[in-house]
């Protein structure tokens, strides 16, 4: 491919890839692991304080690395934050991880790069949880930079590339404190990867030749530095990163326990390669098949310089099976290995573009030659059409919908009637953003009240009615648990609706009824 072609088709799947990231960031509603996060950003933003919580919310680059997305739109208080503005940063990071592919180029050539640049820009997988504002997005940007750097180091050691690959690795963690799983699987990886090549051809050094202690002193060096940066708050909290090695206990026994979010082996096998809950088809098998392609390409060829493929899949096999094997699984930890395969697709079609799946020889023609690439480059677009149309209906048609196999306990749009409801009630009473707001529901039921009230001065929370004293407030919203006993204390002075949270969560809000009147005379018309 020539360098002008590799430049069109690069920034063409980086063009789609932003359009799918950045498009109607706000039409989705808020999943509660977000508003969770964004609230947490919202006490950085406005108080200008973080501290690390080791029994929940991951590591603290998300909140730090919004700062600069809140203040370039003007924003300086939670009230005044919106989706669109703190979605901007994972999507950012997602188009990144594309740009991440640019440094691949010279190592597994422009066809590889630019059709795995494509599949990234266009995998439903990769494009909907870029739109989500939690870890992940970043994680896989940092995990990929740290596996690149790695490589490069492993290719040609040097102390600059050793505090490189620490420092990403150390941004990693500082992410997600499980990076420790991916790191070690890029690790081992690049060990083997680098070994494989003294077994099948004596010309490639092999193992830990030429490694330097110092390097690693270095590498280490880096890492801790910027992790402790980031779990310490900038020194204000050095007691953070300690907190933050803790926190392995809590995070294994939840990988063990896996309360509530326990799936089988196979879950992300299943997920990524079919789905057609309630007739809709959903599958990124033809990127799996490309990148087993890519596999048994990079370890069957005797082409020289085939380091960089080994590497890539061993990671995301290895990295694919640790995952795999904890029983605690969430759709989006696909993210750091899925990466990986969509690379390996990339190296797959590239692989299908050449005579006998290894560099055109004299025995192949070059019409011969020419024919295998337009055949690939066929099956590549019409590959990514698929996905793309499946993009787009997960990002934007069926983005809360429960068929879409990677909405996960995702907030029902049914829920953002509760909001508006609440804001049309506030808008006429007297207090308007002051009135008085009861919720009664545990943190599963909560969440993501607090995001979508937070312009609102007084809404207090309690996980039972029991504990609030009195329960009369302008609005009541109380889980089914807590519903009994709010209907004997607020008796029928209220008028009651209900709306859905989640699949099998309803909410019950009660609503003074004078408040009420008040509300159905504004809608009235003059004339009525």
């Amino acid at each position: 491919m020539s360098r002008a072609a590799f430049s069109v088709l690069f920034a063409g799947a980086l063009a789609l890839g932003l359009a799918f990231r950045l498009a109607g960031l706000d039409a989705r509603p808020m999943h509660h692991d977000e508003a969770n996060q964004a609230v947490k950003f919202g006490a950085l933003l406005e108080e200008g304080e973080y501290r690390y919580d080791r029994t929940d919310h991951h590591g603290p680059t998300l909140y730090y690395l919004t700062l600069p997305a809140a203040w370039l739109r003007g924003r300086s208080t939670l009230a005044s934050l919106d989706e669109r503005t703190i979605r901007l940063v994972p999507a950012a990071f997602g188009a990144g991880l594309i740009l991440l592919f640019l440094l691949l180029q010279r190592r597994l050539g422009r066809t590889a790069v630019a059709a795995a640049a494509l599949l990234a820009a266009v995998s439903p997988a990769l494009t909907y949880y870029s739109r989500f504002y939690i870890q992940e997005s970043m994680f896989a940007f940092f995990t990929f930079a740290f596996l690149v750097a790695l490589g490069r180091y492993a290719e040609h050691p040097a102390a600059g590339r050793a505090a490189l690959a620490g420092l990403l690795a150390g941004l990693a963690y500082a992410t997600k404190e499980t990076s420790v799983i991916v790191v070690a699987a890029g690790l081992a990886a690049c060990f083997v990867a680098r070994g494989w090549g003294a077994v099948v051809r004596a010309a490639e050094p092999a193992g830990v030749r030429g490694y330097r202690w110092t390097d690693l002193t270095l590498a280490l060096s880096a890492a801790l530095a910027v992790s402790f940066l980031f779990y310490s708050s900038f020194f204000a909290n050095p007691a953070g990163f300690v907190e933050s090695i803790l926190a392995f206990s809590v995070y294994f026994q939840r990988g063990v326990e896996a309360s509530g979010h326990a799936q089988p082996w196979d879950y992300y096998l299943r997920m990524l390669s079919w789905s057609a809950a309630g007739g809709l088809v959903w599958t990124e098998a033809f990127i799996l098949a490309l990148g087993a392609a890519g596999t048994v390409w990079a370890f069957m060829t005797r082409e020289p310089g085939t380091f960089w493929p080994r590497f890539i899949a061993l990671y995301s096999w290895i990295a694919a099976v640790i995952f795999s094997a904890l029983r605690y699984k969430t759709p989006w930890n696909l993210l750091p290995f899925h990466a990986g395969f969509v690379l390996m697709a990339g190296i797959g079609i590239a692989a299908v573009g050449k005579a006998g799946g290894g560099r055109p020889t004299g025995g192949t023609t070059v019409p011969g030659r020419q024919l295998r690439a337009a055949i690939a480059g066929v099956v590549l677009l019409a590959g990514a059409a698929h996905l793309g149309l499946q993009s787009w209906r997960g990002n934007f048609r069926y983005a809360a919908d429960p068929r879409n196999p990677y909405v996960y306990a995702h907030t029902s749009p049914d829920f953002l009637r509760l909001v508006d409801r609440v804001e049309n009630l506030s808008a006429v009473h007297p207090n308007r953003e002051a009135m008085l707001v009861k919720v009664f529901a545990g943190p599963y039921e909560q969440w993501p009240l607090p995001w979508y009230l937070r312009g609102m001065s007084r809404v207090g929370y309690w996980r039972l009615a029991a504990q609030a004293g009195t329960l009369e407030a302008h609005v009541v919203i109380a889980s089914q648990e807590n519903t009994a006993a709010v209907e004997a204390a607020l008796g029928d002075r209220y008028v009651s609706e209900f709306y859905g949270l989640r699949p099998g969560v309803l909410l019950t809000a009660y609503i003074d009824r004078t408040l009420w009147e008040r509300f159905l005379a504004s809608r009235r018309s003059p004339h009525e």
